[in-house]
């Protein structure tokens, strides 16, 4: 296992020792996952990265890496390194797996499972050009403050449904990726 800080060390401590939220049974039958990245730095970070504006699906924003389990993927942890590999070139031995959090259902029809994995601080991301326009890092204690997460009710196709919006310098944080980081932040600060 790599150095932490100590910062890193509690947030590491906090999030194995909890127990995961309860969650509702997804109703989506297709799986996904996502890698919740979280870079070794002497302040750590969240590493997020915002999708390419010619992508037909959730153009333009905020996510993790991550993406469909294809049949040939041995388990949703690799579904979520492959993904970081082909995202932005995120090697998966470089990947210091430490859980996971409560699959969450998309509106797009996915059942998506976040890992929590941890990267050295001289991880160099390279964003495909077909996939990714910007990769960020977002300092973790920021990401994981509450109060940043304002709740909007949305109303669609006769259903309530909440998102969360959040800002953090010129990206609009929001949707599955802001829910999925408010999970974690909750998990930690239990």
């Amino acid at each position: 296992m790599m150095q932490l800080s100590p910062e890193l060390a509690e947030f590491v401590t906090r999030f194995q020792l909890q127990s995961p939220l309860p969650t509702h049974e997804g109703h989506n039958l297709r799986q996904a996952a996502v890698l919740i990245p979280i870079v070794n730095r002497p302040r750590p970070t969240l590493l997020l990265t915002q999708r390419s504006s010619h992508l037909r699906k959730h153009a333009g924003q905020v996510a993790f890496p991550g993406g469909a389990a294809d049949i040939t993927d041995g388990s949703l942890i690799y579904t979520a390194l492959r993904e970081a590999h082909e995202e932005i070139a995120l090697p998966p031995e470089s990947v210091h797996i430490l859980g996971q959090l409560p699959a969450v259902d998309s509106i797009t029809g996915f059942h998506v499972t976040p890992i929590v994995g941890l990267l050295p601080a001289d991880i160099t991301p390279i964003a495909s050009e077909d996939e990714v326009a910007a990769v960020f890092e977002m300092p973790l204690h920021e990401a994981l403050a509450l109060s940043r997460y304002h709740p909007l009710d949305i109303h669609r196709r006769g259903h309530s449904h909440r998102v969360y919006l959040s800002w953090y310098e010129r990206f609009f944080v929001w949707g599955m990726t802001a829910a999925i980081i408010r999970r974690l932040a909750q998990q930690v600060h239990c």
